[in-house]
């Protein structure tokens, strides 16, 4: 039993693509020493580079390199048979060519799984949304975990990114409308091409409408739960009334938002205006996530809501840590009373 749930950890970490110093290798080393059979080695290797979703959207190539070299590390501390299949795996690798983009697999408490189509430089195209970020992660869970405040409702996130977030919430919560949004074209190309990736199909008529060969039956099969799904390319400083009006969310939700201080009024502005845009005047509720980077921004978001009339409250942490295997503790989630 220890061993299966050692090898699912392995699994959880690298079809994410988590740091390879977060690995339970201790563990593994441990566990090896114990026992010299290679059983366990070889599940980790078909639960990591040779599973399905690893085979069909594969990380990095040296990602995966970097990881087989340390499993075999591990394999030959321990003086056993060499096993084949290691070799033969890392060689196969080594023969691949390197790519500038690579896929993260999240798996869901549901079974499903969130594939993500990313860039593999932080920063890219001149932005740095063409990757996920912790807080996007640790907002998933959070929204798991508290799927009343999405279910049949209409959400809208503010700097989408590539996706993670509004794909899991769309997969596990049940929203009636989930409104996608960002501002930079790289990043909602991205965006529109993982949301067809994870078999969703976009409402006709929403930003860079991409047709994927992963939209087909798949897609069909599930559309009676799907949530209306909509892209928008929303630029908080020259936001209309007209677009904000159109949108009437229930909720919003954003991750890693508030990392420059410039910003900062900005979104608040927007926030206000989004507020007061709904029809039936009652004001949506707003969950903002955040990785603590520079505790001054942080502080300056705080005060400046308060300037604003904006009442604040920190969300209890939540339990699960599903997607989260290394993410430092400094995410917190707020609450916003508009």
């Amino acid at each position: 039993m220890a061993e299966r749930e050692l090898a699912t950890r392995f699994q959880r970490c690298f079809l994410a693509a988590r740091q390879l110093p977060s690995f339970p290798w201790a563990e593994l080393e441990q566990n090896l020493r114990g026992s010299p059979d290679s059983s366990l080695l070889v599940d980790i290797l078909h639960k990591t580079i040779l599973h399905p979703l690893s085979v069909k959207y594969p990380p990095s190539t040296k990602y995966r390199r970097c990881f087989l070299t340390e499993l075999i590390k591990k394999h030959e501390s321990t003086a056993a048979e060499p096993l084949d299949e290691l070799y033969d795996t890392l060689a196969d690798i080594l023969n691949e060519e390197e790519s500038t983009h690579c896929y993260k697999n999240y798996l869901l408490p549901t079974g499903e799984a969130v594939t993500l189509s990313e860039s593999v430089a932080i920063i890219s195209g001149g932005t740095t949304g063409l990757i996920t970020w912790d807080a996007a992660l640790h907002l998933a869970e959070w929204a798991i975990e508290n799927s009343a405040v999405f279910g049949n409702r209409t959400v809208l996130e503010l700097g989408s990114g590539i996706g993670f977030t509004g794909i899991a919430i769309c997969k596990t919560c049940k929203p009636k409308t989930y409104i996608f949004s960002d501002y930079h074209h790289c990043v909602l190309k991205q965006l529109t091409e993982n949301i067809c990736l994870n078999g969703f199909v976009l409402e006709p008529g929403t930003t860079q409408h991409i047709q994927t060969e992963s939209q087909g039956q798949e897609a069909e099969a599930m559309n009676y739960q799907t949530p209306k799904l909509i892209v928008a390319e929303l630029d908080w400083g020259s936001v209309t009334e007209k677009q904000l009006l159109d949108l009437q969310p229930d909720v919003i939700i954003a991750a890693d938002v508030i990392y420059d201080p410039e910003i900062i009024l900005v979104l608040i502005g927007m926030l206000q205006k989004l507020s007061t845009s709904r029809a039936d005047r009652k004001p949506p509720e707003v969950y903002i996530a955040s990785t603590i980077r520079n505790p001054d921004t942080y502080h300056l978001f705080q005060a400046e809501l308060e300037k604003a009339g904006i009442r604040w409250q920190i969300t209890p942490a939540h339990s699960n840590t599903g997607f989260l295997c290394d993410v430092q503790p400094n995410v917190t989630i707020l609450q916003l009373f508009m």
